[in-house]
């Protein structure tokens, strides 16, 4: 079995009533934590939660990837609505040329309909986003692989398009999804796929409010279903890499954790409890195919999580595993 890797997603946007000063102070104090113990860290890729502050996900990934050169960055996901698929494909062949091959490209249809529409993006259907995922893949892989590309899809084109300098070696291409539709595409294009703590409802106009936690059992059944897609085109199911993104509180014991509860931190769902529970919660994950998991740790500003994640679960989770 692989070894089990961590990777780090950085809240956001400032927390409470932080200021900017201690919001990078902080993180700073993150990243040495993870140092040399974690694989990656993720930055997300949304414009609004009402009036939370958000950071642009692109600009959060960029500034950060030139000051930590031993880690990979990428975004779970990148919504490929926002950016034309050709300049997408420009900017990550950019990105990743200037980190000397550092960033994962991690990309979904988009889901959050009120940011479309507060934006100014249209927000089609599922099954239309669906079908210009695909064509994004389509043309960002021409740029990459191709010495000159030319696509006519139904949604996007390109014309005697150039990509120059070339990624090399291309970077690892992340999908994120769930239902039947998305992983037949995730089990063509994709080299990692990405599991959310949380299953959208897509059918549904405000399908954040029909969502679930992603629970084992509802894992279980997708890992099914992903390697019925596999087996469909004739994929190895063992060449697509499971990982898993979501939500992490991680606290010394058990009266710890549920002082957090106390305070107003979410303990319904993710990976929450002590180290111990950790662990087991995320070896159900791990017996079912996961060896990557992108956490967003829920206590920040303050950094227990990551301080245990660090000393006492990653270790277990690696030697068991190794």
């Amino acid at each position: 079995m692989a070894p089990i890797q961590f990777g780090w997603t950085l809240p956001g946007g400032p927390r409470g009533n932080i200021t900017r000063d201690v919001f990078l102070d902080k993180i700073s104090e993150g990243f040495k934590i993870i140092d040399g113990h974690f694989d990656s860290v993720w930055s997300t890729d949304h414009l609004q939660y009402e009036a939370r502050p958000i950071l642009e996900g692109w600009t959060t990934l960029t500034y950060f990837i030139s000051s930590y050169p031993r880690l990979k960055f990428g975004h779970a996901v990148l919504s490929q609505s926002f950016r034309n698929p050709a300049l997408l494909a420009k900017m990550g062949a950019t990105l990743h040329y200037l980190s000397q091959g550092r960033f994962i490209f991690g990309i979904g249809t988009g889901w959050k309909e009120d940011e479309y529409h507060a934006y100014g993006y249209d927000f089609p259907s599922a099954r239309t986003r669906i079908e210009q995922l695909e064509e994004t893949l389509q043309i960002v892989k021409a740029l990459w692989q191709q010495k000159q590309a030319t696509f006519q899809g139904k949604h996007y084109h390109i014309t005697n398009a150039y990509c120059e300098p070339k990624p090399h070696p291309q970077p690892i291409t992340m999908i994120g999804g769930s239902k039947p539709r998305m992983l037949r595409l995730i089990a063509r294009h994709a080299d990692w796929w990405n599991v959310s703590w949380f299953s959208l409802d897509m059918t549904r106009p405000d399908n954040f409010s029909h969502g679930s936690w992603t629970g084992i059992g509802e894992y279980r059944e997708q890992v099914q279903e992903s390697e019925r897609a596999c087996s469909e085109i004739g994929r190895d199911p063992t060449t697509l890499r499971r990982t898993w993104f979501g939500p992490c509180l991680c606290a010394a014991t058990e009266t710890d954790v549920q002082q957090l509860a106390a305070r107003g931190l979410r303990t319904d769902h993710g990976f929450v409890g002590t180290p111990e529970q950790i662990r087991e919660q995320m070896q159900a994950f791990i017996e079912s195919g996961v060896d990557y998991f992108m956490l967003n740790c829920l206590d920040f500003p303050h950094l227990t999580t990551l301080e245990l994640l660090v000393n006492e679960v990653l270790p277990t989770l690696s030697a068991h595993t190794s």
